[in-house]
């Protein structure tokens, strides 16, 4: 099977799995809050612990991925996702929805981008770098099309249906597609070579990083993803409350939509004109953008402009960084052990960063906005200097098996 299909497959799958599992969440939480009488804080540190639970899985969830086949997995994990959506749509009290939104976690990393992007590699090792960024580019719109959808979703329905509609999405479109990605990926996630039964590809990427130098320079990558998964998971779950609390509520959602073309724009940049830079320097770029984005809404608002020009720089980092969050540790480390390996990044992105919604909200209590952006630019500015740090690897080298 050829990468493009599959590129256009995973590309529609994403889009519903961030757009129902992810982004959904931060317009559905206040309606929670409400319904069992808790604060927005608890519904969002709720979120955290789920987060905190997905991420500690994501290891095992790699290195099953490495066994068993990516579409095998995917198609697992649709199931998996319309299950969890649906414990939750079903929840009648507080520890019900924790359990809910725990299970939707847990599904993620089974569906996402590391699974996504494992997949690709395993398909093609040697041309793993511009499908992925093909198949971000695609998934870059899922904000802007759940955010906007689920909005009007909840304003017919409440938030148990929407999330039942959802869990239908991930049993009707979702399972059939995964499914047909696994049989389509057979030949090459069946080729096992015993006693491991590790999948085996026609050709494999070699690293740049080499022997001693390699814990350091994964030290340092997941330094920098950490830090930067924390400021995104930030402002990704707090986008609309945040921009609420700036005087922006009428506007909240509309800026808020400009975050996913943003994504597109900033991928199809680098799709085009970024052949030439390693992902290092990409990862470099996507981290500095962090702290700019932070500087110009903390000196703009409550600027409709100034809100605008965030989400838009904010959006370039965004679009930027989860494409190297797939393919700096190719070019870095190579695609031997690749989904162990991001399964291992995804984990201490997802542990590190499930901290966030919970801590900014608890910030913003009691320190306000201008305060706890202040911190933000600062914690971001940190992720910068980790890729920096890395040092200065040329690009992957493909190989035969």
């Amino acid at each position: 099977m050829k990468s493009r299909t599959a590129v256009l497959a995973l590309g529609l799958t994403q889009i519903i799995g961030y757009g129902t599992l992810y982004y959904s969440f931060s317009v559905l939480a206040p309606a929670m809050a409400r319904e069992f009488g808790l604060s927005t804080e608890w519904v969002f540190g709720a979120l955290s612990v789920s987060l905190l639970v997905g991420g500690l899985s994501a290891p095992w969830v790699g290195g099953w991925i490495d066994r068993r086949g990516a579409g095998r997995v995917m198609t697992i994990g649709s199931l998996a996702a319309a299950l969890a959506l649906a414990v939750c749509a079903m929840a009648y009290n507080s520890a019900m929805l924790v359990l809910g939104l725990i299970a939707i976690q847990i599904a993620s990393t089974l569906v996402q981008y590391s699974a996504s992007f494992t997949l690709l590699v395993q398909l093609n090792p040697a041309n793993a770098q511009r499908s992925i960024t093909y198949l971000t580019l695609m998934a870059g719109f899922a904000s802007t099309l759940f955010w906007p959808f689920t909005t009007a979703l909840h304003a017919r329905l409440d938030w148990h249906h929407v999330y039942l509609l959802f869990a239908l999405m991930h049993l009707f479109v979702c399972l059939p597609v995964h499914g047909w990605l696994m049989v389509k990926t057979r030949t090459i996630s069946d080729r096992r070579d015993p006693p491991d039964h590790t999948p085996r590809a026609a050709a494999s990427v070699t690293g740049v990083i080499e022997g001693a130098a390699r814990p350091r320079a994964f030290g340092l990558m997941l330094l920098g993803f950490a830090i930067q998964s924390f400021v995104t998971s930030t402002f990704l779950v707090h986008m609309l409350p945040m921009l609420t609390g700036l005087g922006l509520a009428k506007a909240s959602v509309l800026v808020a939509s400009v975050f996913g073309p943003a994504q597109v724009l900033s991928r199809f940049t680098n799709m085009t004109f970024g052949g030439r830079l390693s992902q290092r320097t990409l990862a470099i770029i996507a981290s500095g953008f962090l702290p700019l984005a932070t500087g110009i809404l903390l000196a703009t608002a409550p600027s409709l402009s100034g809100a605008f020009a965030f989400a838009i720089v904010f959006g370039l980092s965004s679009g930027l960084s989860s494409i190297v969050q797939g393919t700096l540790p190719l070019e870095l480390f190579g695609s031997d052990g690749y989904g162990k390996r991001l399964g291992r990044l995804t984990s201490v992105r997802l542990v590190v960063s499930s901290a966030a919604p919970f801590a900014f909200a608890l910030m913003t209590e009691h320190l306000g906005y201008p305060i706890s952006l202040s911190i933000v630019a600062v914690l971001s500015t940190l992720a910068v200097i980790a890729f920096l740090a890395i040092g200065s690897p040329a690009g992957p080298r493909p190989t035969s098996a």
